[in-house]
């Protein structure tokens, strides 16, 4: 479904990707773990369009992303749920809600989906009119992913969703990942929580300084030594 083929992607003359290459296959849950600055949020954000490639190909099925706008991208199929959340603060969750489906004009679909975000984050439509700023850290990640369904991504970029959660939130936050895979969603996810990423995923790529240095399924990667001492505290 989606291909990068020695991605290249460069903040003024800092390389932050050192030549990616990975695969996501249609269905998947497929994660990327590794310390800070490593090159995860830098890799998402060059799928969307939002940093561009300096060398290299990004094919999502079978379409060359590279130099599109980022709204193209949106309509191709593929929705980010940021690192950080980035809600609109004074705009109410239904608002929040609506502004992910931006670019659809499909009235009827878009209220289906409004219904399939807030069946799977039932705290959200408690709050439909509460501004968004005044909600919890949880709730504002649920708003969030909320927010990336409405656009219907075949493809969805999950960018550090537990990040400051308590962890029985988090644990929330990974069953509907679960259930939004199962139904019919791919993803894509960067996660500092190595042991619950892999817990979740299909495959896994681990990322430092700009290159991929493993690459295996969600539960080799949990037994491998090098993980397991590097992301997962274990010596």
């Amino acid at each position: 479904m989606l291909e990068l083929r020695d991605v290249q992607t460069y903040y003024g003359n800092i390389q932050a990707l050192k030549g990616i290459s990975l695969k996501v296959n249609q269905g998947e849950v497929v994660t990327l773990i590794g310390s800070n600055g490593a090159g995860k949020t830098t890799t998402l954000r060059t799928i969307q369009g939002l940093n561009r490639p300096r060398y290299g190909t990004i094919l999502f099925e079978g379409k060359a992303l590279e130099t599109l706008p980022t709204d193209t991208i949106v309509r191709l199929g593929i929705s980010q749920s940021p690192e950080g959340r980035l809600v609109f603060p004074r705009m109410t969750v239904r608002e929040n809600l609506e502004m992910g489906a931006f670019s659809r004009s499909d009235k009827e679909g878009i209220a289906q989906d409004m219904e399939r975000a807030l069946n799977l984050f039932p705290r959200l439509r408690e709050r439909l009119a509460q501004k968004a700023g005044t909600l919890s850290g949880g709730e504002q990640q649920m708003l969030a992913i909320g927010r990336a369904l409405m656009a219907r991504p075949r493809l969805l970029l999950l960018d550090e969703p537990s990040m400051g959660l308590a962890p029985m939130l988090v644990e929330q936050i990974f069953q509907t990942v679960i259930e939004i895979n199962e139904q019919g969603t791919t993803v894509l996810l960067v996660e500092q929580n190595a042991r619950m990423a892999l817990a979740v995923a299909d495959r896994g790529y681990v990322l430092q300084t700009g290159r991929i240095v493993l690459e295996d399924t969600g539960p080799n990667l949990l037994r491998s030594e090098t993980v397991r001492k590097a992301y997962l505290g274990e010596h």
